[in-house]
This record gives structure tokens, C-alpha cells and sequence, in this order.
């Protein structure tokens, strides 16, 4: 039985952008989190009754609003281009966090930081944490996702001739790895275990372990496993969170953990992919969702997000007007205040006076997305 894939499609399907700011409602005696700025970063927990995320220190409510930092305008990948191109990273990260971000997510790829199954690559170890400490001289908190498989062609041939529990201790050395050498930056958010991980009906080793055909030449969904065997599936998704949960653990007790769920159509929105939400409450700091409201199904939308809200924080991970229009897609986002505390959207390196000069439809109507988005940051981020 194949599974579903949800369509999700990052390079088209461009819509005509026009939001219109709102309000947002601070819930409890919280007080919104000041704009962080350099050297002035207080690490994010979990509040006390578990509802929020907050400022260690201070206490004051955070409310994570920025982008995905995935690839840039040429589909390259972070780890493609940071050796050569430091500045640009540099450029990107003040371009963001002039557009109203205290959140960028990146996206590491597995290929990138294991030479086998347990060693790391050194040098772009070294560069992670050049980039953590940019975060802190910027101001930005860094939602750190990993295992990416995005390119194929980059993906270890040892990686994924490992067997099930082989490949899960592979997956456990990374994160702790990663979690050892940049876990003690108040910059690092949370670790996000696996962009859209889903666990197969029955067998997929003839599909493999990456999932669908490719985005733009991406992969973007991953099995955590090739065989169901006799197990539920949302047992296999607790036992691999568990794994790696408790990996870092071992060497970061502190920063945040959560993994970035694809959900499915309303009646199967936090099971399609075998990952319950409600399973991973004692494994998981907040839940991660990534929704594409489509075209006349705004409250569908906000129905699938409710799913999604089983006493943790909320953060919506990916968003993006991709199959709606513009007043469709301002609807979904008043309306999933209901159960979210954060929106992540996405940033792909070209800036606002560049794509003008471009003077090509898409990049202006890029660019008027994204000075709306920022305009939209502060009524989110704060009242």
C-alpha cells in the first residue's frame, strides 16, 4: 500500500500576495519577549505548564516568527555554498533579521556531517558553529533540522545500506554530535530530528528510504524504516523519537527538541504519516506542522491543524500561499491562532531590492510577499 503524498511544490504555484496585518492575543500573564539583539539572547524553554515557550531568564513569552532557510534562489543547499560564500550567509542572515525574523530554520544534511556511521566531518562541524555564533552576533534563534537527504545524489551509499537499528544509531551519533558541539548556544532553538519522517504501511524496500518523486530536484520526506513488520506504525515513530531523544539527552539537556510532521487530509491529519502527536508528547518540547492551506479549504486547514494541538505549543514550521490565494491565506493564519504560537515561512537568499531589479513577475511578486510578511511580524510576534 502506498501512501499519500500531500502536494507541496516550493518552486510554482505562485499566487498574488496581498496580507493584510491583525492583532494576536498573548495568553496568561506572559509578557512578549523584547526583539533580541547582539549578545543579548536568553535560551527558549518550555514554560512550567508546559503551554508556551518563554525566555529562560526573563520568563516573557516567545513567539517564533521567521523563515526557512532552505536553499537559495539556484535550489543550492546551506552546506553547498557556506565554505565559498560566507559572506552571502552573512548577507542573508541580516536580510532576515531585517525582515522581522527571531527564527531561522536550517536544514543539514546527513551526507554533509557523516563521514560513517559514527564520524563526523570536522570542517563542516566547524562551519556550524561559525554559523551558531553569527546567529548570536545577529540576533536570531536557529531551528535546527537535520538528517536532510534532500539531494540524492549526496546521499552515502554506506548511509542507506544500513539496516534499521544501524541506521537509527547512525541517525542517534549525528544528533549528538551536532547537539555536543553547538547545544550550549542560547542561539540554538530547538533540534527538529527530521523534516517530514513517515513510517511505511508494510514493506518499502523496493521505494527505499526516500519518499515520492523529487521537488525541484529535492527529496524532502524520508521513512524512518523499509519494514513495518509486525509493529504499529506509530510505535515505530515513538521507539525512533525515543532513540533520539534520548541521544541528545545524554549530552544536552536543555535546548528544545521537536520533528517537523506532514499531516494528511482531516480525517487522517496527525496519522498519515504514523506519527501521532499525542504519542510523542513525553519525547517532544513542542509540535511542529507543516501546512499549505489550498484554495477554498482554509477551514479544512485549520481542522488538520487542531490535530496538531495535544498540549504542547503549536509551531506551524512550514507555511506558505502556495495553492490559495492571498485573502484565503491571511483566513488560514488569523484562524490558526487558534492553536499556534509560531509561523516559519521561507527566505531563499535573493533580497527585496534585488528581485526588483529583476523586473520578472515572479520575483515581484516575491518581493511584495516578502514585505508583507514582514510587515505581518510584529502583530505576531508581540500586541
Amino acid at each position: 500500500m502506498k501512501l499519500r503524498m500531500p502536494l507541496k511544490n516550493r518552486y510554482c504555484q505562485w499566487g498574488f500576495f496581498v496580507l493584510v496585518c491583525g492583532g494576536v492575543l498573548v495568553p496568561g500573564n506572559f509578557t512578549p519577549a523584547e526583539e533580541p539583539g547582539v549578545q543579548s539572547l536568553e535560551r527558549i524553554k518550555l514554560s512550567a505548564d508546559g503551554q508556551h515557550l518563554v525566555l529562560a531568564q526573563s520568563g516573557s513569552l516567545f513567539v517564533p516568527w521567521g523563515f526557512n532557510y532552505d536553499h537559495d534562489s539556484k535550489g543550492l543547499l546551506l552546506e553547498d555554498y557556506w565554505d565559498k560564500e560566507w559572506d552571502r550567509v552573512v548577507g542573508d542572515f541580516q536580510e532576515m533579521k531585517a525582515l522581522g525574523a527571531n527564527v531561522v530554520r536550517i536544514h543539514l544534511q546527513v551526507g554533509k556531517f557523516l563521514i560513517s556511521p559514527n564520524k563526523a566531518n570536522e570542517a563542516n562541524l566547524k562551519k556550524l558553529e561559525a554559523l551558531v555564533k553569527l546567529a548570536e552576533e545577529t540576533g536570531l534563534y536557529l531551528d535546527i533540522t537535520g538528517l536532510g537527504c534532500y539531494h540524492k545524489q549526496d546521499v552515502p551509499e554506506w548511509y542507506d545500506s544500513l539496516e534499521e537499528s544501524e541506521r537509527w544509531n547512525a541517525q542517534a551519533f549525528f544528533w549528538q554530535t551536532i547537539a555536543r558541539r553547538v547545544g550550549h548556544s542560547p542561539a540554538v532553538f530547538c533540534y527538529d530530528l527530521m523534516n517530514e519522517p513517515v513510517v511505511p504501511v508494510g514493506s518499502a524496500q523496493e521505494q527505499g528510504w526516500l519518499v515520492g518523486e523529487p521537488l525541484g530536484g529535492k527529496y524532502f520526506v524520508q521513512r524512518i524504516t523499509l519494514e513495518q513488520k509486525e509493529r504499529s506504525r506509530a510505535e515505530i515513530a515513538a521507539a525512533w523519537v525515543k532513540h533520539l531523544h534520548s541521544a541528545i539527552r545524554e549530552v544536552d539537556k536543555e535546548t528544545l527538541i521537536t520533528v517537523g510532521l506532514l499531516p494528511g487530509t482531516p480525517d487522517r491529519a496527525d496519522t498519515w504519516s504514523g506519527f501521532r502527536p499525542k504519542d510523542l508528547i513525553p519525547m517532544l518540547d513542542f509540535i511542529c506542522v507543516h501546512i499549505y492551506p489550498e484554495a477554498k479549504k482554509v477551514d479544512e486547514a485549520i481542522q488538520i491543524l487542531s490535530h496538531f494541538a495535544v498540549g504542547r505549543p503549536v509551531v506551524i514550521e512550514e507555511t506558505f500561499p502556495l495553492h490559495c490565494g492571498t485573502e484565503e491565506f491571511q483566513k488560514f493564519l488569523e484562524g490558526s491562532r487558534k492553536f499556534a504560537q509560531g509561523w516559519i515561512s521561507f527566505y531563499w537568499g535573493t533580497p527585496i531590492p534585488e528581485l526588483r531589479r529583476i523586473n520578472d513577475l515572479q520575483s515581484a511578486i516575491l518581493a511584495g510577499y516578502l514585505e508583507l510578511w514582514s510587515k505581518l511580524g510584529p502583530s505576531y510576534r508581540r500586541p
